[in-house]
């Protein structure tokens, strides 16, 4: 069994300083006195030894205890009262090991809130953009209604109507905004219950059918289905999510293009619901950030196009409440595929 660290420590201090006091006493037997007999200094050899051994001992871990006891008090999070003298004294590749453990998740901790916050002044920056865009443009129109403006008709129900888009759109991101700190803070409550899924992905269809149009963006199945499709979940949450994906996709999409949606077996217990489209797809380096709140891929051409920017992290969250996965493909130029599983009603 091997020795602890500091007794082993002990042990060979003790014999060099018992080797030193038996060269120094046969000098003195030799020399000095003839007197002095073997098994005194044998005697005395042992004792010297003994005594040699507990000191160093001593003193070896009240050396150590003194020093890590001082560092355990400056470093605020370790707790003095949890270091015992034995175990700091006796395990030093413990202790090491401990410390670098320590060490090595302060600075994971601190990379954590570096991250954070750096993205927190991302967040107030896009949230003070998103608001005072329509903000000013509200501002000015009425501005110039009252200077004078508003006597024209013709002008006045021009710029009103301006407005009245501008008030729209900040209407849109405060809605959004609410529902991400509702599904942040909150939770989402959901009511689950089973329901026909094509009937659903129909009703969305014909919601923005008028919207594809005016971009000639075809709106359709993948395949005809002969029987309904049952699924588990929360109908209207899931209807949110197919109208984010499928307004994505004719905001972003080629004029003159298609966006299908499929319904696919994923697993015995799991339909895939794809919303494709050929528009221009997304570049790699965009993809991993996609979900993030506010994100954009184009800014320019994001903030022409409207909406808040909320739209692909408000589907996260939905999809990943009802326990199930988000998932993105897209080849830059060629198109993209977003999709997400849904449980399979018996």
């Amino acid at each position: 069994m091997k020795l602890k660290k500091t007794y082993s420590y002990a042990l060979w201090s003790a014999i060099y300083l018992t080797l030193l006091a038996v060269v120094i006493s046969m000098i003195s037997y030799f020399i000095i006195s003839e007197h002095l007999g073997i098994t005194t200094i044998l005697i005395s050899s042992i004792v010297l030894f003994i005594i040699s051994f507990f000191i160093i001992q001593y003193r070896a871990e009240h050396f150590i205890y003194r020093r890590l006891k001082k560092l355990y008090q400056e470093v605020s999070i370790l707790n003095v009262n949890d270091l015992k003298r034995e175990s700091a004294t006796t395990d030093i590749e413990k202790l090491s090991k401990s410390m670098q453990k320590f060490v090595e998740g302060k600075r994971l901790e601190i990379e954590s809130l570096t991250e954070r916050d750096s993205f927190r002044r991302d967040f107030l920056g896009n949230v003070a953009h998103e608001l005072k865009t329509p903000l000013f443009t509200v501002q000015g129109y009425i501005l110039t209604l009252i200077e004078g403006a508003i006597n024209d008709k013709q002008i006045r129900m021009k710029y009103l109507e301006r407005a009245n888009k501008g008030v729209e759109r900040l209407v849109a991101v405060i809605k959004d905004l609410d529902m991400i700190a509702k599904l942040e803070n909150e939770g989402t409550k959901l009511d689950v219950e089973v329901f026909n899924i094509l009937e659903l992905i129909q009703n969305v269809f014909d919601l923005f059918e008028m919207k594809a149009k005016k971009r000639n963006i075809t709106l359709t199945f993948d395949k005809t289905h002969e029987f309904p499709v049952f699924v588990k979940g929360d109908i209207e949450k899931i209807e949110q999510v197919l109208i984010n994906l499928v307004v994505n996709s004719i905001k972003y999409g080629k004029p003159n293009g298609k966006t299908y949606v499929s319904v696919q077996d994923y697993s015995e217990k799991k339909f895939i619901i794809k919303v494709v489209d050929n528009g221009e797809g997304i570049k790699k380096e965009h993809i991993s950030r996609l979900f993030e709140r506010f994100y954009r891929v184009d800014q320019s051409r994001s903030r022409e196009q409207g909406g808040s920017g909320l739209g692909l992290s408000i589907v996260k969250h939905i999809v990943e409440a009802h326990d199930e996965n988000i998932l993105l493909k897209s080849v830059y130029g060629e198109g993209s595929e977003f999709s997400f599983t849904l449980e399979k009603a018996r």
